[in-house]
């Protein structure tokens, strides 16, 4: 399945400016990454899986008549008489079926989505914004000072991870703002409108940190990253 596309080549444009326009005033460097999804929560869709075959394996206990009858009128002869076999064989059968039916159904990714808990959400898009700062921005500036802004569209979460010299001094709450401001564009489709606005708060907390110096270079790209 090919990845949405969530921003047009102008968009992209636009946010670089936006990223280049926020570090003129700033000794920070601030990175963009645009994610579509921070997971592929195989795990929570095969849990979700078992489940469901489990809760078969129940219904079948309180009901066995229905899918004993049902074997009976697709399947078998009538007025056979049933054995252990038959019957773990049936209920084995009505587990396997249940359960691959759960797994495909999840194929479609809207009710994949929608399945995963909150939590594991948030605790995946974390741990992911984390893995691209370490890999994009940590310990890639001279002073310490970059800042990932990590928008992942699935899970409908954002991130804003800052290195050690900023985090020394910025409390991490400071960013709700940015945070606030951003998913109130997105939630409304307005993706880039949210990078942009985002960019701009977080460059005006470098800049009051962070003052640019006379001899500050560009150490990181401007560029958004999409993974």
């Amino acid at each position: 399945m090919a990845k949405p596309v969530y921003l047009s080549a102008e968009d992209h444009e636009r946010l670089s400016a936006a990223v280049g326009e926020a570090e003129m005033h700033s000794a920070g460097e601030i990175v963009t990454v645009l994610a579509d999804r921070s997971d592929g929560y195989t795990d929570v869709a095969l849990a979700w899986s078992a489940i469901i075959a489990f809760l078969a394996l129940g219904a079948l206990v309180i009901a066995p008549d229905f899918y004993m009858g049902l074997y009976d009128s697709l399947l078998a002869d009538w007025g056979h008489e049933w054995t252990p076999r038959m019957i773990l064989g049936l209920a084995g059968g009505v587990a396997a079926i249940k359960f691959g039916a759960m797994l495909l159904l999840q194929l479609w990714p809207p009710l994949k989505f929608w399945l995963v808990p909150a939590r594991i959400k948030t605790m995946r898009v974390h741990a992911h914004a984390v893995r691209a700062f370490r890999i994009g921005a940590e310990q890639r500036t001279t002073g310490r000072t970059g800042v990932l802004i990590y928008l992942s569209m699935r899970e409908h979460r954002a991130e804003i991870v800052a290195d050690r010299a900023i985090a020394a001094k910025v409390d991490p709450q400071v960013w709700g703002d940015a945070m606030t401001a951003m998913l109130a564009h997105v939630g409304k489709g307005r993706i880039c409108d949210g990078m942009v606005v985002a960019v701009g708060k977080v460059g005006a907390i470098l800049s009051e940190h962070f003052p640019r110096a006379d001899d500050d270079v560009n150490e990181l790209p401007d560029r958004l990253i999409e993974i």
